[in-house]
């Protein structure tokens, strides 16, 4: 087998740095983890809300800690640096390889999407942002490693996308159309899920979005790690 990771993100229109964080860190024991932080608002201040959540956790993750105690060392942390006066959601999907389990944890209202074949289901279980109160604990759901697999997490500026509009986005019937390509890349579900978003938003994104998205397929090949990052800069 084979596990992809794609990510795709933007800011917020008009603002000139995301509030957004997303990182990727190896685990000690094998694996991968993927760590994904959405600080309270927009901007520098929201940015440096993320980016402290996200490099406690991946911090802790490196060093072996488990994730639901790497999230809620991260929310406690949090709440005693800012007093409990911002918040940030927070998401970490970690393939295991000493278990062949995908592990999901959420600190964010919104789901985590899953998709094996013409299923899909939702982790939608109540869910706070981590940093308002002491020993906030994440929701943790934990899959078994299988061909076609396919598991979405994304801020909140997905679901708000066509709000100004009166519409709606349909992250459903999207990743419907995709679930049934085993020749899709994870990169082309997260791009597709990304442009309809910004239709939605007239090419003004509402908030900052970032979604990731994990894949495992089968695989014949050398066993050669690869990673490729894009960042477009503005000149």
């Amino acid at each position: 087998m084979e596990v992809q990771i794609a990510v795709s993100k933007i800011n917020k229109y008009a603002s000139s740095e995301s509030g957004d964080t997303v990182e990727v860190v190896e685990r000690p024991n094998g694996g991968l983890s993927v760590v994904m932080a959405d600080g309270q608002s927009s901007g520098k201040g929201a940015k440096w809300i993320s980016t402290l959540v996200v490099r406690k956790v991946i911090t802790l993750l490196s060093e072996g800690i488990r994730d639901g105690a790497s999230a809620r060392a991260a929310s406690d942390y949090l709440f005693t640096e800012r007093k409990g006066k911002v918040s940030a959601t927070l998401n970490i999907f970690s393939v295991d390889l000493q278990t062949s389990t995908l592990v999901i944890t959420r600190n964010n209202p919104a789901p985590v999407l899953l998709a094996m074949g013409d299923q899909i289901n939702s982790l939608e279980e109540e869910s706070k942002p981590i940093g308002l109160y002491r020993d906030t604990r994440p929701q943790i759901s934990e899959l078994p490693l299988e061909p076609n697999l396919i598991a979405i997490m994304f801020t909140d500026g997905l679901l708000h996308a066509g709000s100004r509009q009166g519409r709606q986005m349909d992250i459903r019937t999207v990743l419907q159309c995709f679930s049934e390509e085993e020749a899709c890349s994870p990169q082309e579900i997260a791009d597709t899920l990304l442009n309809q978003a910004l239709q939605l938003d007239e090419g003004r994104p509402v908030d900052d979005t970032s979604i990731v998205v994990l894949r495992v397929s089968n695989y014949e090949g050398d066993m050669v790690r690869r990673m490729s990052v894009r960042l477009p800069i503005s000149t």
